[in-house]
C-alpha cells in the first residue's frame, strides 16, 4: 500500500477515501505529517477517525488515494482496545518493547561471552573492536538509560514502584492500556498515532502526558474528546465533518473560533442566495407564460439550474431547557466525621473529616488510587465504612451517577419510555425538550436502548439522574464515552443545575467550567481548596516550588464560617480591586486571543505557498515568502510567551485578591 521514498515529510497522504456500503466516512483527505507536527484528528463518534489511523498503519486498505512515507520512518500506534498476552513482568515488558535496544543488548551479552571464552589474541582483538562499536551504538540509542527512562514513563502514567515487578497478567484492562502507552513512548517511534490516549488516565497522568508530548521529538497524531488536552498538545487540527474534511493551523479552541466564523459567513451567504433565488423565482412565475419574456425566463431558469447551492453544516448549539427545581437543602449538605475505610489490608482513610455546604460545586482530584471514588461512594451512601459518622443535611436528596447506571438501563425500552421512569409527572413534550438537549431528536427518542452506543447510553443515564431533581448530585467520570459535543451538552446541564455538586473527572475543561471548589486527595489526606481549578494548580505549583511534597497549609474552606453577609461584602470589595488591577492585562489578553489565531492562519497560508514548487521559480517571491515565514514564526512565539506571562500575572492577582472563579475573565 505504501510508497517508501526519501522526502522531507514523514508521511504524505493524498486523496484518501473510505466508505462502507452506503456509509461514506470521508473522501479525498490529503495532508502531510512533518517531524514535529502535533495533529488532532477530531470528529463525531463514527466519523472515521480510528479508520484513518488504521489506514495509515496499513491495517485497513483505503478505497482510493495513496500514502508515501519517508524511508525508515517508524510508527507507533495506540489502539482504544488492547488485550495483552504478555506474561512478563511490567518493567521487563516495557524495556523489551524497544527491539533495537533489546537486540543490541543481546548482541553485547553474546560478544562478552565469546570474549570470556576466546584464547586467540587476534580473534579477541577483533571481538573487542566489535564490542566497542556496538557499545557506542547502544549508548547513542539510549540503551544505558533505558531502565531509568522506562521507570520514568511508568511512574508518569501512574504506576507505583511496587508494580514494576508484577506480571502483566495481574493488571486490569485500564492498566494494560497504560502499559501499552508506556511501551510506545519508551520505543520512541518517529510518528505516534494515539487513539483516545486519555481514556484510562487520571487527571495527574493526563497532565504528565501533556508535558511529555510537548517535548517529544517525533510527530504526534491524536484523537481525543478532552478539549484541554488538545489545546495543550496540538498545533494543527484535521476535522472530519459530515460533508467535508477541514485542516486548520492552531489548537482546538482556535479551530472552534475559526469554524464558528466560517459558519456565520456561510449562513449569511446562504441567506443572500436564498433571497436572490426567491427573487428570480418570482420573476419566472410572473412571466413564465409571457411570450416576450420567454428568453429571459429561460435564461434565469438555466442560471438557477447551474447555481451551486451554499450548504451550511449543522453545528451543535446550546438548547434552552429547564430541569426541575430541586428542593431547598440545609446549609450543611453532608458531614463526614472520623471516617475509617479499608479494603482488607489496604487502608484508604484512617480519620477522614469533610463538610460540604449548600451551593458547593466540588471536583475531587488526586493521583489514581488515592481514594477519590471511595470518598464519592461514601458520600453517596453506597459504600459502608468501619468507623465514623456520615450525616446528611436537612432535606438532602442525593443522586449518584457512575458507569454501572448504564448497565441498569432496560434494553427493551425505547429512549422516551426509559427517561419517563425517572420523571413520571413530566409531560412528554417537556421530556422531548430535555432529550433534545441531550442530542436525542425527532425519531431518535423511539430507538431501543439495546441499540444505543456507549456515548448515547451515558447521555441517557445523565438525563435520567438530573430529572430526579436531586439537591445533592455526585458524579463519577460522567464524561466517559462522551464525544466533544456531548461533553459540551453535559457542561450546559451542570451549569443549569441548581443543587450542590461533587464530581470526579479527568476532563480538565469540565473542571475549569464547573468547579468552584477543589478537594485534593492524596495519601489518605483530604485538603479542601476554595477556588477554581487554575487557582488550585497555581497553589499546588507554589507548594512544589517550595519543596513541599504535599499540601500543608489549608485554604479558606476549612477555616470557621463567618457572617455570610459580611463575607459577601468583603468578597465584592476584593473582586472590584481585582478588576481594577487586572483591567489592562485582561484587555491585552483579549487582544492576543484574536491576534494569535490570525497570525497562525496566515502562517498556514505561507506554509502552503512554500510547498508550491512554482513559487521558487521567482527568486524574489521565494525569498519574500521565506522571510515572511520566519517573521510570522518569531511573532507567534513572542506573542505566545507574552500570553503565558499575562495568564500567570492574572492568576497571581486572583490569588492576591482571593477570587474563586471568573467566568468572564481570562
Amino acid at each position: 500500500m505504501y510508497n517508501i521514498e526519501v522526502t522531507e515529510k514523514m508521511i504524505t497522504i493524498t486523496n484518501i477515501s473510505k466508505e462502507y456500503i452506503d456509509n461514506v466516512l470521508f473522501r479525498n483527505i490529503s495532508f502531510n505529517v512533518s517531524a514535529r507536527d502535533r495533529v488532532a484528528v477530531i470528529g463525531a463518534n463514527g466519523s472515521g477517525k480510528t479508520t484513518l489511523f488504521e489506514i495509515i498503519t496499513g491495517n485497513i486498505k483505503a478505497d482510493t488515494g495513496s500514502i508515501t512515507m519517508r524511508r525508515g520512518t517508524t510508527i507507533g500506534y495506540l489502539k482504544q482496545d488492547i488485550v495483552s498476552s504478555s506474561k512478563k513482568k511490567l518493567l521487563d515488558d516495557i524495556a523489551s518493547s524497544s527491539t533495537e535496544i533489546t537486540g543490541m543488548a543481546h548482541r553485547i551479552d553474546i560478544l562478552r561471552q565469546d570474549l570470556a571464552e576466546e584464547t586467540d589474541p587476534e580473534i579477541s582483538a577483533e571481538l573487542m573492536t566489535q564490542l566497542g562499536e556496538l557499545q557506542n551504538r547502544f549508548e547513542a540509542a539510549g540503551g544505558y538509560d533505558a531502565d531509568y527512562e522506562a521507570r520514568t514513563v511508568l511512574s508518569g502514567l501512574g504506576f507505583k514502584e511496587s508494580d514494576f515487578n508484577r506480571p502483566m497478567t495481574e493488571f486490569s484492562g485500564g492498566w494494560v492500556m497504560r502499559s501499552e502507552l508506556a511501551k510506545l513512548l519508551f520505543s520512541n517511534p518517529d510518528v505516534l498515532l494515539l487513539d483516545e490516549p486519555t481514556n484510562h488516565l487520571d487527571l495527574e497522568s493526563c497532565i504528565w502526558l501533556e508535558n511529555y508530548l510537548e517535548k517529544y521529538q517525533g510527530a504526534v497524531l491524536v484523537t481525543s474528546h478532552d478539549r484541554a488536552f488538545l489545546n495543550r498538545v496540538v498545533t494543527k487540527v484535521l476535522a472530519i465533518e459530515q460533508d467535508e474534511v477541514l485542516f486548520h493551523h492552531g489548537n482546538y479552541d482556535s479551530y472552534v473560533m475559526a469554524r464558528q466564523k466560517d459558519l456565520q459567513t456561510r449562513e449569511a451567504a446562504a441567506k443572500r442566495q436564498e433571497l436572490m433565488i426567491k427573487k428570480e423565482m418570482r420573476f419566472i412565475e410572473r412571466f413564465r407564460y409571457k411570450a416576450r419574456k420567454a428568453s429571459q425566463v429561460q435564461s434565469r431558469i438555466k442560471k438557477l439550474d447551474k447555481m451551486e447551492r451554499i450548504s451550511v453544516p449543522r453545528a451543535t448549539r446550546k438548547i434552552g431547557f429547564q430541569f426541575p427545581e430541586p428542593p431547598r437543602i440545609g446549609e450543611e449538605v453532608i458531614k463526614l466525621s472520623h471516617i475509617r475505610k479499608a479494603y482488607d489490608k489496604n487502608v484508604v482513610y484512617t480519620d477522614l473529616n469533610l463538610t460540604m455546604h449548600r451551593g458547593d460545586r466540588a471536583a475531587l482530584v488526586g493521583p489514581n488510587g488515592a481514594g477519590k471514588t471511595t470518598l464519592l461512594r461514601i458520600m453517596a451512601g453506597v459504600l459502608p465504612f468501619e468507623k465514623g459518622e456520615r450525616k446528611l443535611g436537612y432535606n438532602a436528596y442525593t443522586a449518584y451517577y457512575a458507569q454501572h447506571l448504564l448497565e441498569l438501563l432496560d434494553p427493551a425500552n425505547n429512549i422516551l419510555d426509559e427517561v419517563r421512569k425517572s420523571a413520571k409527572d413530566e409531560s412528554d413534550e417537556h421530556l422531548r425538550v430535555i432529550l433534545g438537549a441531550f442530542l436525542f431528536t425527532a425519531d431518535d427518542i423511539y430507538k431501543k436502548v439495546s441499540v444505543l452506543s456507549g456515548g448515547e447510553k451515558s447521555r441517557l443515564a445523565i438525563a435520567k439522574v438530573l430529572l430526579q431533581s436531586p439537591n445533592f448530585l455526585l458524579m463519577d467520570e460522567p464524561t466517559n464515552h462522551l464525544d466533544i459535543p456531548s461533553r459540551e451538552i453535559l457542561t450546559d446541564a451542570l451549569e443549569a443545575y441548581k443543587g450542590t455538586l461533587c464530581f470526579i473527572t479527568h476532563d480538565q475543561t469540565l473542571i475549569r467550567q464547573i468547579a468552584s471548589k477543589i478537594i485534593d486527595i492524596r495519601d489518605g489526606n483530604v485538603t479542601v481548596f476554595d477556588g477554581d481549578y487554575d487557582s488550585y494548580l497555581y497553589w499546588r505549583d507554589s507548594l512544589n516550588s517550595e519543596g513541599q511534597k504535599d499540601p500543608v497549609s489549608v485554604p479558606t474552606s476549612v477555616q470557621p464560617r463567618v457572617n455570610r453577609r459580611k463575607q459577601k461584602a468583603q468578597e465584592g470589595e476584593q473582586r472590584n480591586k481585582y478588576y481594577q488591577e487586572s483591567s489592562s492585562l485582561r484587555k491585552r489578553a483579549d487582544k492576543l486571543d484574536k491576534e494569535i489565531p490570525k497570525l497562525r492562519q496566515r502562517l498556514g497560508e505561507v506554509e502552503i505557498q512554500l510547498a508550491d514548487p512554482d513559487r521558487y521559480r521567482d527568486r524574489e517571491k521565494a525569498t519574500a515568502t521565506v522571510e515572511e515565514y520566519h517573521e510570522l514564526t518569531a511573532a507567534i512565539q513572542t506573542l505566545e510567551e507574552e500570553q503565558k506571562k499575562i495568564v500567570s500575572d492574572i492568576e497571581k492577582l486572583k490569588q492576591k485578591f482571593g477570587i474563586a472563579k471568573e467566568n468572564n475573565s481570562p
